[in-house]
């Protein structure tokens, strides 16, 4: 670790990802000295690769449309959905709802490179980042959290202080996990397995890029994810006891079995090579019971890792950076770093995330069915497209009514808003 960085700081950030980055450059820009604390050396590998229409804006926003229109990703207009016997839906082109020039055209990634071209347009904006350097603990001033302790590549320790720190760890939930925040949904815990392979077959032209959802039985399901260099990202999402059925253990035996639990998906990959390991995580869904306490807040999956049927993963994380640097910013500016401060960038966060959360558990019951209820209630396409494209922050009660006559949806969870002070005289 660099021996000249400075002790103080007005932000500390834990972690370079897309939440992380996002937030280092919006401080930056407005003139605060940030540093950003990143365990890995980047590039480096990272699930989580497809963005959906509604990460336009805060793409525009951190000014990185045109870096990402001149980028090698690959365009994505569209989504279908392709049944366990291998009949495909129509093409759901963002462009029949959206500006083909904006919303309606965005891009699946490859997550070494875009992490990468996120951090160095916060160091180009003038955040700090450190690579490979570990964060041990939050410091911590009674309820306040006012800065962290580090370890670096050689081992060496240090202490970096800042009135607030942003947790932008990813799915380690770093300070939500050791604050014992940390907290499973009630039904979305699912197990993935993936790998990837080249020449796998692509359709062509405009649906080149095109995000498939192929089903499983019981309520599985493939990502198949073109991506650049002739790469497919193709993974498989269900039930921990259904994927190990029959004793089987290995990742590469469970995806195996699964490929040929789908046509589609059988057909498209027999032409392409498998490389690289076969991954595998669970604990798919999480929330915090809390965004932060005095001097600390949460952003992207630190804050909530919602189950990644509909791509959603990449765009909360970006939106939320950006919504944790404004609200950082007004704070530094205020020179108030009380809980309270957050609650509207909590509030916010938590509409969006459970209007999605809404669709993925219809998505998972055995009686819904997007093609039913468009059928049924035509004009409730719009509404539906609006929430998978990540249009998060609207209305959509009319939808939910309608959505409960197929399967029952859930309420909000009552977690996730800024943690108090403890009262004098009180304990934590």
């Amino acid at each position: 670790m660099n021996q000249e960085l400075s002790t103080h700081w007005d932000a500390i950030i834990i972690g370079a990802g897309p939440a992380g980055s996002a937030a280092a450059t919006l401080l930056a820009e407005y003139g605060h000295r940030v540093l950003v604390v990143e365990r890995e050396k980047f590039p480096r590998y990272h699930i989580g690769e497809s963005l959906i229409p509604f990460t336009f804006h805060p793409l525009q926003r951190l000014g990185l449309i045109s870096r990402m229109k001149s980028s090698c990703f690959v365009k994505k207009y569209s989504v279908q959905f392709v049944a366990p016997n291998g009949k495909t839906s129509q093409p759901f082109y963002f462009f029949n709802r959206y500006d083909r020039e904006t919303v309606a055209q965005t891009w699946q990634v490859t997550r070494a490179e875009f992490d990468q071209m996120l951090a160095n347009h916060a160091r180009s904006r003038g955040a700090v980042v450190v690579e490979e350097t570990k964060v041990l603990s939050l410091l911590r001033e009674g309820d306040a959290v006012v800065g962290v302790e580090t370890q670096g590549p050689s081992g060496e320790t240090r202490v970096f202080r800042a009135p607030i720190t942003l947790d932008a760890s990813g799915k380690e939930s770093f300070a939500s996990a050791r604050l014992g925040w940390r907290m499973r949904d009630p039904y979305l815990n699912k197990v993935a397995v993936w790998t990837y392979y080249r020449g796998a077959q692509r359709d062509l032209g405009l649906d080149e890029g095109a995000t498939t959802v192929a089903f499983v039985p019981d309520r599985g399901w493939f990502w198949y994810i073109p991506q650049q260099n002739d790469q497919v990202s193709v993974g498989v999402v269900a039930e921990g006891n259904y994927l190990t059925r029959g004793g089987v253990k290995s990742p590469e035996d469970m995806f195996k079995r699964e490929v040929g639990q789908n046509r589609w998906i059988e057909d498209h990959l027999s032409s392409g090579r498998q490389f690289g390991p076969y991954f595998l995580t669970s604990e798919y869904t999480f929330h915090s019971r809390h965004c932060g306490c005095e001097g600390l807040l949460l952003a992207g999956d630190a804050y909530c890792f919602l189950d990644p049927v509909f791509s959603s993963g990449l765009m909360l994380a970006l939106k939320s950076g950006v919504m944790a640097g404004d609200a950082i910013h007004e704070a530094i500016v205020a020179r108030d770093f009380s809980p309270g401060r957050f609650a509207p960038y909590a509030a916010s966060l938590r509409e969006g995330i459970e209007n999605m959360r809404k669709l993925v558990y219809a998505f998972y019951n055995p009686d819904f069915s997007f093609r039913t209820i468009t059928e049924r209630y035509p004009e409730m396409a719009g509404d539906i497209t609006d929430c998978l494209s990540g249009d998060l922050n609207k209305d959509y009660t009319r939808l939910w009514e309608v959505i409960r006559e197929f399967a029952p949806l859930p309420d909000a969870l009552p977690v996730g808003m800024p943690k108090a002070a403890t009262p004098t005289g009180v304990a934590a």
